[in-house]
């Protein structure tokens, strides 16, 4: 699979293998080694992380599973995410819901994940969610200190709108590589709010969480679900994928933006299935089609 350049010296894979369930697949270390091994050996060697992921213990045992075989490290790229606090038993120091960018946190965040992948360096850190009380300066200073002690090497943000990300690109000295934001046939927010625009405004490659729908699209008994599963199928049998989950993979890989889908997965085959959708694409008649079927109506 060719790689996708985000910044000066990251390049990651096409499709991203999500590990937001983790701690819900209920892997040995070894059975997460496996899927870490037959993920890479498909291509697939970018796997996306946030520090609050499974109640704060996705990053660990993702960690305990690399740690069976480090030889693995240079060869992928691990991307994580801060900025978010909850209070739970395995952050006791913890002492709400809210939303932290402050320098300090954003360090020992970032100093937490290493030690939880048992790593010395983080591809990609990502701010995780917009923070009504960012300081753009503090963030600023913690990506210069994070990336002089070579501790984190790219940085990026999720969810945030285009005036956010090009307030904090304006603070910053290293560039924003990337935003990831959901978007989906099941919610098309950012492909009508302008984050696309920024992205590609900005030259970068956005990230797609969340590409499924949350699965809603698969088992709602709305209107609008079956609209769009009638949609999609038509596309599925015009462009010869073999289930409408490669219909919708390839509907957001045709985007020129370059969407890179964050796949959150542990079932290996469903995987595969993600990756081979980079073999179809749409015409603007399917890809329409599709949308329409979303927003229910045609384009004006």
């Amino acid at each position: 699979m060719k790689k996708v350049k985000l910044g000066e010296d990251l390049e990651i894979s096409k499709v991203v293998h999500g590990y937001w369930r983790l701690n819900d697949w209920k892997l040995t270390d070894s059975q997460c080694l496996d899927l870490i091994k037959r993920s890479m050996e498909i291509g697939v060697t970018t796997f996306d992380h946030a520090d609050i992921y499974g109640n704060y213990t996705c990053e660990e045992l993702f960690g305990r599973a690399l740690a069976l075989d480090p030889s693995l490290r240079d060869e992928m790229q691990i991307i994580t995410k801060c900025g978010i606090t909850f209070k739970s038993e395995n952050r006791p120091e913890n002492d709400g819901h809210y939303y932290n960018t402050s320098r300090e946190h954003i360090i020992s965040s970032a100093e937490r994940s290493l030690k939880n992948f048992g790593t010395d360096y983080i591809d990609l850190l990502l701010i995780h969610r917009p923070d009504f009380l960012m300081d753009p300066e503090e963030v600023a200073s913690a990506f210069s200190h994070l990336k002089r002690e070579g501790k984190v090497r790219n940085f990026g943000v999720s969810n945030f709108l285009p005036h956010q990300f090009d307030m904090l690109q304006s603070y910053v000295d290293e560039d924003l590589v990337t935003n990831q934001v959901e978007l989906s046939p099941w919610n098309v927010e950012n492909f009508e709010n302008g984050a696309l625009d920024s992205a590609l405004k900005n030259r970068i490659k956005p990230m797609a969480w969340s590409p499924l729908g949350g699965g809603e699209i698969f088992k709602s008994q709305s209107i609008k679900a079956i609209r769009l599963r009638e949609a999609l199928e038509e596309v599925r049998v015009e462009i010869g994928a073999e289930g409408i989950d490669q219909a919708i993979y390839a509907w957001l890989l045709t985007h020129p933006a370059g969407i890179i889908p964050v796949v959150g997965t542990g079932n290996f085959t469903r995987l595969k299935g993600a990756v081979k959708a980079l073999d179809y694409h749409l015409n603007r008649r399917q890809w329409f089609k599709i949308l329409d079927a979303s927003r229910g109506r045609e384009v004006d």
